[in-house]
C-alpha cells in the first residue's frame, strides 16, 4: 500500500518524536506535540463512532484559539473534510454552506451561537466548546477512544472546502487537498523558516485559508504556533517577545497598524529571535515596505502572492525587497505563470495580463459549480482567479489589480493600484483606495477614498499636485473623499465593492 500525504502525519509523528515538546500555546492554556495527538485521536474516534462517515464535512464556527489545531488534525485523520465558517457571517450565510456542502456535524465556540441560529437544532451532531449547545466539547473528548482511527485517506482526497467571500455573488466552496496543503506547508518550510524547534504566531483568521496554512504548519512540522485570539498590535509585540518567534506572516495592515503604535518595535520589545516576515493580501506600498526594514533590521522580509484557488504562486525574496517596488517576485516552488490578454494568447514584458498558475498546489475545483470550475480553469490546467499582472524584463512578477476592479474611463484601462501606491506616499496619508464611480460622460471617473494620518490634516490641493507629478494626467482622481476608515475583510483585503455600494447609496444610486 503506497503512503499518501496527510495533514495529519505531522501531528503522528512529532506526537512520538517529541512529545513533550510545545506544540501550541494560546494564553495560558498550552498543548503538548503528545497532547495534541492524543486529543485529535479522540475527536476522530469519536466523530466516527458518533455516526460520521469518511467523506462527511464537519464546519468550524470559531475564532483563532488552540481546539482549532486539534480539530483540524483529528477531521484529517477520520478522512472528514473541514469546512471553516467566518466567525462575522450571519447565521444565513452558514445556512446556506452548510447545506450547500451538505455539513453532518459542527463544531463550534458558543460565544459565536448567533452566527449559527437554527443549525444548532437542525445538525445531527453539535459540539460547543463550553457544552452551552448539543454537546460539550471536552465530556466528548473524555467520552471517546484515544485511539487514531487510521482511515485510509487518499492525498487527492479533500482536506477542506473554503467558501470564498461572496462579495460579487453566492460564495463558492473551493475543495483543496491534503496533498496540495501539505506541499504547501512543506514549500513554506524551506521558504519562510517553519519546521521542528521554531516558534511562529497565528495573527490572521484561522478560518482563512493563508492564516490557517500557516499556522497549522506551525505543529505539523514540528514547531510552536501562539495564537493571537484577536488583533491588537501591543500583544502581538508582547507575545513575539514573550514567545521568541522566529517567523510570522502578516497582511499589510498589521505592519500599518503598529507602525501607528510605534515606530521603532525593536527598541520596545525583544524580538531579538525574528528571523522572517511575509506578507500577503495586497502589496506593501513602498514607503510601508521601507519603513518595515528599518523597523525590523536583519529580518528577512518575504511578499507572496496567491489565492484561495491556487495556495501560493510568487514570492519576492528579501534580496530583491527594495530593489523591486510593488513586485510579488518570481513564481513559488513547483509553480508555472501566464500572463494572457483577453485573446488568451502571451503578453509581453511589461504588458498587462491576465495571471493563470499551475502547479501541485492547486484547488480541485469549485464544489458543485462546474460552471465556475470551467471558467477559471484552462484546458490543460492553468487557474486564474482574476487578478492582472505584469512581468519586467527580469521575470518579476506585479500585481496590477483586480480584472472586477480595473476602470475604464472613456474606453481606457485604468489600475487603482498604481494610482494608489503615488497617493500612500504623502505624508499625511496613512490609507487609500481608488475606484470606480459612474460618470454620465465617461462612463467611469476615478475617485480616491482617504484616511488620513493621525494627527495631521489631507490638504488635498497640495495631494493633488503629489499625485500630478506621479501618474498620467487622466488618472488622477476626480473626487476625493476623506473616510475614518476603509472596510477590509479579516484577511486585510480591502472591500471595494462595499466603498462602491456606499458611494452609490449616498448618491441616491443603486450598484450595477
Amino acid at each position: 500500500m503506497s503512503t499518501h500525504l496527510n495533514m495529519a502525519t505531522g501531528i503522528r509523528e512529532f506526537g512520538r518524536a517529541t512529545p513533550r515538546r510545545t506544540a501550541v500555546v494560546d494564553g495560558d492554556r498550552s498543548l503538548t506535540f503528545a497532547g495534541l495527538d492524543e486529543r485529535s485521536n479522540r475527536l476522530a474516534s469519536g466523530l466516527l463512532a458518533h455516526g460520521l462517515r469518511p467523506g462527511d464535512p464537519v464546519a468550524v464556527l470559531s475564532g483563532n484559539r488552540m481546539e482549532y489545531f486539534e480539530i483540524a488534525a483529528a477531521l484529517a485523520k477520520a478522512g472528514l473534510p473541514m469546512v471553516p465558517l467566518n466567525p462575522r457571517n450571519q447565521a444565513s450565510d452558514n445556512a446556506y454552506i452548510l447545506g450547500h456542502c451538505e455539513a453532518r456535524a459542527l463544531l463550534m465556540d458558543d460565544a459565536l451561537a448567533a452566527g449559527a441560529g437554527s443549525l444548532v437544532e437542525e445538525l445531527d451532531t453539535v459540539i460547543s466548546f463550553h457544552g452551552g449547545f448539543g454537546l460539550d466539547y471536552e465530556t466528548f473528548l473524555a467520552e471517546s477512544r484515544a485511539v487514531d482511527p487510521r482511515i485510509a485517506v487518499d492525498e487527492n482526497d479533500t482536506f477542506c472546502i473554503t467558501y470564498t467571500s461572496g462579495t460579487t455573488g453566492l460564495p463558492k466552496g473551493v475543495i483543496l487537498t491534503h496533498r496540495g496543503r501539505v506541499l504547501t506547508n512543506y514549500a513554506s518550510a524551506i521558504e519562510w523558516g517553519l519546521g521542528p524547534s521554531t516558534s511562529t504566531m497565528a495573527v490572521a483568521p484561522l478560518y482563512h485559508g493563508a492564516g490557517f496554512a500557516f499556522a497549522y504548519a506551525g505543529p505539523q512540522l514540528g514547531g510552536t504556533t501562539t495564537v493571537l485570539t484577536s488583533w491588537d498590535p501591543e500583544r502581538f509585540l508582547a507575545g513575539m517577545a514573550e514567545q521568541k518567534v522566529s517567523t510570522v506572516f502578516l497582511v499589510p495592515t498589521h505592519a500599518q497598524q503598529i507602525r501607528r503604535m510605534v515606530e521603532e518595535p525593536t527598541r520596545a520589545y525583544d524580538l531579538s529571535a525574528l528571523q522572517t516576515l511575509y506578507f500577503n493580501a495586497a502589496a506593501l506600498p513602498m514607503e510601508l515596505k521601507a519603513w518595515v526594514h528599518e523597523a525590523f533590521p536583519g529580518v528577512g522580509v518575504h511578499e507572496l502572492y496567491g489565492s484561495t484557488e491556487c495556495s501560493v504562486v510568487t514570492d519576492l525574496r528579501p534580496e530583491d525587497s527594495l530593489r523591486k517596488p510593488g513586485s510579488v517576485g518570481h513564481p513559488w516552488f513547483m509553480n508555472e505563470v501566464r500572463l494572457l490578454d483577453d485573446d488568451g494568447q502571451e503578453v509581453g514584458p511589461g504588458e498587462p495580463g491576465e495571471l493563470f498558475a499551475r502547479s501541485p498546489l492547486l484547488m480541485k475545483g469549485y464544489l458543485k459549480n462546474e460552471d465556475a470550475t470551467r471558467e477559471a480553469t484552462t484546458d490543460d490546467g492553468f487557474v486564474t482567479v482574476g487578478d492582472i499582472a505584469v512581468r519586467d524584463e527580469e521575470g518579476f512578477l506585479s500585481i496590477v489589480d483586480r480584472k472586477k476592479d480595473m476602470i475604464i474611463a472613456g474606453g481606457v484601462n485604468i489600475f487603482p493600484r498604481e494610482i494608489e501606491e503615488v497617493v500612500a506616499r504623502h505624508p499625511e496619508v496613512d490609507d487609500v483606495a481608488v475606484v470606480g464611480v459612474p460618470d454620465e460622460v465617461y462612463g467611469e471617473r476615478v475617485a480616491a477614498f482617504l484616511v488620513a494620518r493621525r494627527g495631521t490634516t489631507v490638504d488635498l490641493a497640495g495631494l493633488e499636485e503629489h499625485v500630478r507629478a506621479g501618474v498620467a494626467k487622466f488618472k488622477v482622481p476626480r473626487e476625493w473623499h476623506l473616510v475614518d476608515e476603509l472596510p477590509r475583510n479579516p484577511s486585510g483585503k480591502i472591500l471595494k465593492r462595499d466603498i462602491r455600494d456606499q458611494y452609490l447609496a449616498q448618491q441616491g444610486t443603486t450598484s450595477a
